[in-house]
């Protein structure tokens, strides 16, 4: 008899009566889908389905759903904007806006909040990428923000001025009055981001109540908001980092440096291994390192840890990425471990 969707359509070989043209467009497409996915479910990346008729593989079918998201984006709001950083995740939206919207500009601006203690490999790659696709780019530092707002300066070994970024980036939204901010999140990275949804409501003061969350049915998201509200939206929430890697790789994608085998100076802390910068406090018990590092994921440089490795080509990064048992954020991450709700903690506060 076929799975449920092909016996849904022979108990109804015909729309119902009394729906609207709307709703009749959307079950045809939702069996299109359905009969899409079925066909390509067993094949292999670049496999054709059977009939000579080819189907979407599974990046293909990521990447349909991200650009559709990213239409509904540019359909729904205003002042939508892109929150861009000049890692991988930010990298691979640029990449899908621009297919969103090719032949045009992105329609859009990109912002990135500058914390002072970025990688300077990442901050000249966004630069560079931000002149090449033609985009407009605003830079908001939070150090400004310090000075302005007279806030405390983190102490301590690795002083993270990670959670200060919700200010600056609260004060941006209302500066330039954004209704939608896109970001790079994923749910394979953190318990916190794996339940929350596409379309993700902020309140006035920009927070986020995980327990009033909007269905996302199908393909159908609702933006609607009210007065002062904002929404951050996750366009390839349900990648993997194995799927970003892997469309990294099938689109020929530039990444920074860093995410290659490189030679750096490290010290090790509880396991991990930290870049040496004028950013962290050496103690005299520090032993200076020379270690074959590459970064998984880019954050500041006082709470991100380098994986020791000799991966200098995408095959190679992505061999090491099957092999793995740990999250990039679990294995990488130092600001993720000063509790065990502080990625949902930054959340409910207004973090991206």
């Amino acid at each position: 008899m076929g799975n449920i969707t092909e016996r849904m359509w022979i108990a109804y070989p015909k729309p119902l009566k009394g729906l609207s043209k709307f709703q009749i467009d959307r079950m045809n497409q939702y069996k299109t889908n359905m009969t899409n996915k079925d066909n390509s479910k067993n094949e292999n990346l670049n496999s054709p389905t059977t009939g000579g008729v080819r189907g979407l593989n599974y990046l293909e079918q990521l990447e349909a759903e991200s650009i559709h998201i990213f239409r509904e984006v540019a359909a729904q709001f205003e002042r939508p904007a892109l929150l861009f950083s000049g890692g991988k995740d930010s990298i691979t939206l640029v990449h899908l806006a621009r297919k969103a919207f090719a032949p045009g500009r992105i329609p859009f601006p990109l912002v990135h909040i500058d914390t002072g203690h970025n990688f300077p490999e990442a901050l000249s790659f966004r630069d560079e990428l931000a002149a090449e696709v033609n985009a407009t780019l605003f830079v908001r530092k939070v150090e400004d923000t310090i000075k302005q707002k007279n806030l405390t300066e983190p102490k301590g070994k690795f002083a993270s001025r990670n959670w200060l970024q919700t200010y600056t980036l609260l004060d941006t939204i209302e500066e330039f009055k954004f209704d939608a901010c896109i970001g790079g999140a994923r749910r394979d990275e953190e318990k916190a981001r794996a339940k929350e949804r596409i379309f993700s409501v902020r309140d006035e003061f920009g927070q986020w109540n995980p327990k009033l969350q909007r269905p996302e049915l199908w393909n159908i998201y609702n933006g609607r908001i009210h007065k002062g509200e904002n929404v951050r939206v996750f366009p390839i929430s349900n990648w993997t980092e194995l799927d970003i890697w892997n469309y990294i790789r099938n689109e020929n994608i530039p990444l920074p440096s860093i995410y290659f085998s490189h030679e750096r100076e490290v010290i090790e802390h509880e396991g991990q291994l930290v870049a040496v910068s004028e950013f962290i406090q050496l103690d005299k018990s520090d032993v200076l390192l020379k270690k074959k590092v590459r970064y998984r994921t880019v954050g500041d440089m006082t709470c991100t840890a380098a994986v020791e490795s000799t991966a200098s080509t995408l095959d190679e990064v992505i061999a090491e990425i099957i092999s793995t048992k740990i999250s990039e954020r679990g294995e990488t991450r130092i600001d993720d471990k000063v509790t065990e709700a502080a990625m949902e903690d930054r959340k409910k506060n207004g973090y991206f």
